[in-house]
């Protein structure tokens, strides 16, 4: 049976999945899922996510969400000789922990501080931005001397982040100025497979939308 994913290519979570897929060159149906319309609020898509969040895989009879979660899945099940999600202990668990801090602290933290700006008109929080460039500044010590966020080879840390750290591209936040940040993103830009078709497409939705909400704030 297909593989299906629910999703809004302009979601940086959701375009960490599309980049984990490409890189395992799957085949996945791509449900576009409007949440302007409530589309992920019905009876249909509860059954399948309770949370009712984005994006949503769905293989066969088995459904996962949080994007971190249906990375790690997709490799473990169709990818682990790609190395994008290492077996030995202590590499796993380097990834983990760029994952987890991708999750709950550099992406937090830019919702934190952009979000309300966007999504309700509200001025910048300097306090907000404070932390998140203390984020900015954890993950450029990270890249100190490597090339990858998490080791020596690409790993879905990287996926992942790098649909985070693209998406302040869209902000007035400056990552370019942390050297070790801006080295790893040209190399990501570079090097990961449809990066361009995949992450710049879905930034340029993003970009719409927000637009969309600055007018309307």
């Amino acid at each position: 049976m297909p593989i299906d994913l629910y999703l809004n290519p302009g979601s940086a979570p959701c375009r960490a999945v599309l980049l984990t897929v490409r890189a395992l060159n799957l085949d996945v149906n791509q449900k576009l899922t409007d949440l302007m319309k409530g589309e992920h609020l019905t009876p249909e898509y509860l059954k399948i996510n309770p949370q009712h969040t984005i994006p949503t895989l769905v293989d066969d009879d088995f459904s996962v969400w949080e994007s971190r979660a249906i990375i790690t899945y997709l490799v473990n099940k169709y990818g682990k000789d790609t190395g994008l999600y290492p077996e030995e202990p202590r590499a796993r668990a380097t990834v983990d922990q760029r994952l987890y801090f991708d999750m709950g602290t550099l992406y937090q933290r830019f919702g934190e501080y952009y979000y309300p700006q966007i999504l309700a008109g509200a001025p910048p929080d300097a306090e907000k931005l404070k932390k998140l460039e203390q984020a900015l500044e954890f993950m450029n010590t990270f890249l100190d001397g490597q090339e990858y966020l998490a080791g020596p080879q690409l790993t879905v840390a990287d996926l992942s982040t790098v649909a985070t750290i693209s998406t302040l591209e869209l902000t007035d936040v400056d990552f370019r100025k942390y050297p070790n940040i801006n080295r790893w993103y040209e190399k990501m830009r570079a090097e990961v497979a449809g990066y361009k078709e995949v992450n710049e497409t879905g930034l340029d939705h993003m970009r719409a939308i927000m637009e969309k909400f600055k007018k309307s704030t």
